[in-house]
């Protein structure tokens, strides 16, 4: 099969190792351009180093990367986390079309930071989706889908690393081999059933003490390792990262005010919230690094009777 590959970064770069490890012909890469100072992209990393050609274009809307694809005539185009718009006279251009590739089980969790959402939001289920791109935003055709359960203590980290990824390499090379052999099926989205969530960022991210512990624990493992859950420590920006949730139940009755560090020990301390207790084992303040919580409080930055959040 010869195909192109759209995309970027690691999940990129390991869908083309994936390719190139069974023999495929990876005609061209397309990744976004770097800005300046960044560290070069790991899909074009690793594309140089194998010898595979580098398309770097500011818009695929352009006519010069269009001209690149329809140069390449390749069988199958292969978006493997691609940030930039591709119209549909770039994805038509492969004589199979093109295949994307969506951390979520669409039409739910439209949008860039799909992982994070049913973290948040304390979905028991995810999973992935490869579909034809449309103009539409994650809004195509579905060709397969893969699910996963999110366990109680999952974080974007391990639903992604452990399970997402390679999940999704994997789907990526059966969806290519699926149309290449005109043994796939395409099924129209339910718009009925569709979702769209925005960036999980910073202001999304933020910590409200007063909300029961079940969606601050939430909260903190869906931004678990980014984009970082936070909260103020005496005007400082703390940021809580490994966590263990804490029903009331465990000890007895609510202690101290919300948001109030009511237990510190060596190794951690807990935070008061409606209907039980944030215990934090790894977190960063202001512009240090990512600790374990024994180091704030042997440094004396976490103290018994501070309250966060103000």
């Amino acid at each position: 099969m010869k195909i192109a590959i759209i995309g970027q970064q690691d999940f990129g770069k390991a869908v083309l190792e994936a390719f190139l490890a069974r023999g495929d012909d990876v005609a061209a890469v397309f990744c976004a351009p770097e800005k300046p100072g960044a560290r070069p992209d790991a899909l074009r990393s690793a594309a140089e180093a194998r010898g595979v050609k580098v398309f770097q274009f500011a818009s695929l809307k352009s006519d010069e990367a269009k001209a690149a694809l329809r140069g390449l005539a390749v069988d199958l185009g292969i978006m493997a986390y691609v940030l930039q718009f591709a119209p549909q006279d770039f994805v038509n251009i492969p004589r199979l079309g093109t295949i994307q590739f969506h951390p979520s089980l669409l039409p739910k969790y439209r949008g860039p930071s799909s992982i994070n959402w049913p973290i948040i939001r304390g979905d028991t289920r995810t999973g992935l989706t490869i579909f034809r791109p449309t103009d539409g935003l994650d809004e195509g055709p579905v060709i397969l889908q893969k699910a996963t359960h999110i366990a109680p203590d999952d974080t974007l980290g391990s639903i992604y690393f452990d399970r997402l990824f390679p999940m999704g390499v994997s789907a990526m090379l059966e969806a290519a081999d699926l149309v290449a052999a005109g043994r796939h099926h395409e099924y129209p989205q339910d718009e009925a059933q569709a979702t769209y969530e925005g960036w999980c960022r910073k202001a999304e991210a933020r910590i409200h003490w007063a909300n029961h512990v079940d969606c601050i624990y939430n909260v903190i493992r869906g931004c678990n390792p980014a984009p970082g859950a936070w909260t103020l420590a005496e005007g400082k920006e703390l940021q809580i990262f490994d966590a263990r949730r804490i029903p009331v139940r465990t000890f007895g009755a609510v202690q101290g005010k919300v948001g109030e560090v009511v237990a510190v020990t060596e190794q951690s301390f807990q935070i008061t919230a409606q209907g039980g207790r944030i215990e934090v084992l790894r977190a960063k303040l202001g512009d240090g690094k990512k600790v374990a919580a024994a180091d704030l409080i042997a440094g004396g930055a976490i103290r018994a009777g501070q309250i966060l959040g103000a």
